[in-house]
């Protein structure tokens, strides 16, 4: 069993940054895929960025060029660099981790993007 800490949320400005931390229980090294997802109120849950095993990638489209994805094994944590913020991006972000068949969820952080 992993669990799944997120955080770095907060209220910030339009054009203005965060970076996300997803701190894990246990090692992700082997973790099939880590990712992050968000959900804005009244909408479904969606993919935001992934990252697998091998280091390949995978982003929104409505996020490619402004957020980065990257893990850092060593420290069991996994991050969302998240640049030139609009106010759609305002949501509860949560970090993911898929190791089959079981899959964990972290609990979420806001974002706020508001003047």
């Amino acid at each position: 069993q992993v669990q799944l800490v997120e955080s770095g949320g907060g209220l910030v400005q339009p054009g203005g940054s965060l970076r996300l931390s997803c701190a894990a229980s246990g090692s992700i090294f082997s973790m099939y895929v880590m990712g992050w997802y968000r959900q804005a109120p009244g909408k479904q849950r969606e993919l935001v960025a992934a990252t697998t095993r091998r280091g390949s990638t995978n982003y929104a489209d409505s996020v490619k060029g402004r957020f980065t994805i990257s893990k850092d094994n060593a420290n069991n944590t996994l991050y969302l660099q998240m640049n030139s913020l609009k106010p759609e991006d305002t949501a509860v972000y949560y970090c993911r981790a898929d190791d089959p068949p079981r899959v964990y969820w972290g609990k979420g952080t806001l974002v706020t993007v508001s003047s």
